[in-house]
């Protein structure tokens, strides 16, 4: 089922969390609720339905771990290119090792 499948029944402000997720990469829910200007109930609430059609997953945010990064669940990317970049990051992190 592609990602459109799964939210095509959701509100408008699911759909446009996801854009702007689809547009800026991992984001926290201050930086949605400023890059799309929707409300951060209404950021909280869309980011609920993305996370429970499994389009969107919930990481701890590095740089302050009191909140949450965003970002597009690696399994809906239809051309290959999440595999790529976890790939990528494999080979960063055995850099690092």
């Amino acid at each position: 089922m592609t990602t459109d499948e799964l939210v095509q029944d959701l509100p408008p402000s699911a759909k446009l969390v996801l854009k702007v997720l689809e547009y800026n990469g991992g984001l926290t829910q201050k930086q949605i609720v400023e890059n799309s200007r929707l409300s951060q109930r209404t950021v909280r609430d869309a980011l609920d339905r993305l996370q429970d059609a499994d389009v969107v997953e919930k990481d701890i945010y590095i740089p302050d771990a009191r909140q949450n990064l965003y970002r597009l669940s690696l399994d809906e990317d239809e051309d290959g290119e999440a595999e790529a970049e976890a790939d990528g990051e494999a080979a960063a992190e055995a850099l690092l090792d």
